[in-house]
């Protein structure tokens, strides 16, 4: 319980900080957008390189990290085909909500509740990893190929043909700056030799805003005044907040019960899934202004979610 408040209060204060800035103004109308820039284009590239790239690839292949895997992916898709086909909602909304669903704050408030649970934060690396390789990059090809059709009805062109979108998605994707800072980070932990520490140091430096930033800027997205459109829609919210207390875990220790995980290695399954939608689902959604109040409430109706349910999984499985 210590660690759950420890980290949950460090993180309000945070985000109480941003809400001053914003209810204030001291920082101009538009520094909310200029904050999730930054994070967005370069404090979330560092981290990325400066976390993949020293990572050991192999803990992909373990059987917490099957289970991380395989559960979060069960939770997306369902997110998708619910907001997709039951709720009706654009693919730049299902896009957020797929994330908000399954991209788990694994760094604020993972890091210091394994390392207290648990002893160590080795249990973080496949959801981040998994986070930062597969649905990071996904979400960024569908957001970059849905504001470049926006773009095109915009300026009045005419649609590319099959091969020039493909094309187009593909150089718009590959300049994107977390895709960069994952592919990046993929080859440095491949290589073959250990990469000195003076290489990370100004990666880790600049990596480090990444989190408060995005905690920041939550902060000043509360303290704008909310508007009939701004709201988010209370089903697609009930979803997402379902999805994450209650389903994922529920999928991780079943799944993780049935590969004969037990002990500490099914209660780091289940903790991890158990944590709060991460902030840069908001920094993503206001880049691409896309589904930005679901971004913005999913991330504390989550959080707020995620101390009933982590204080459950620690009493039962701890």
């Amino acid at each position: 319980m210590p660690a759950v408040l420890s980290a949950l209060g460090t993180i309000a204060v945070v985000v109480a900080a941003g809400w001053f800035v914003g209810r204030t103004g001291v920082l101009g109308e538009n520094a909310q957008r200029v904050l999730a820039a930054t994070a967005f284009t370069v404090a979330t590239p560092a981290l990325l390189i400066a976390t993949i790239g020293r990572t050991d690839l192999h803990l992909l292949l373990s059987r917490s990290a099957l289970v991380t895997f395989a559960s979060t992916t069960l939770v997306a898709l369902v997110a998708a085909a619910v907001l997709r086909l039951v709720r009706r909602r654009p693919a730049g909304d299902v896009v957020v909500g797929v994330l908000a669903s399954s991209y788990v704050n694994a760094g604020n408030i993972g890091i210091p509740l394994t390392a207290y649970l648990l002893g160590s934060v080795v249990s973080v690396v496949p959801p981040t990893l998994y986070q930062q390789l597969v649905l990071g990059p996904l979400a960024m090809v569908v957001l970059d190929a849905r504001r470049r059709a926006s773009d095109q009805v915009v300026a009045g062109t005419a649609p590319a043909g099959a091969l020039g979108t493909l094309g187009s998605v593909l150089r718009r994707t590959l300049r994107n700056p977390v895709i960069i800072g994952t592919l990046t980070g993929i080859v440095l932990a491949a290589l073959p030799v250990t990469l000195p520490a003076v290489v990370f140091q100004p990666l880790e430096l600049l990596g480090a805003a990444a989190p408060p930033l995005a905690l920041l800027t939550f902060g000043m997205s509360l303290a704008a005044p909310r508007v009939v459109g701004e709201q988010a829609p209370r089903g697609d919210l009930a979803l997402v907040a379902a999805l994450r207390a209650v389903v994922h875990p529920a999928l991780a220790i079943g799944l993780g019960t049935l590969l004969g995980l037990h002990g500490e290695a099914l209660l780091a399954v289940a903790v991890v899934s158990a944590l709060p939608t991460a902030q840069n689902v908001l920094v993503y959604a206001i880049q691409y202004r896309q589904g930005t109040a679901l971004a913005r409430d999913a991330g504390l109706v989550t959080t707020v979610l995620a101390v009933p349910s982590l204080l459950v999984i620690a009493a039962v499985l701890g």
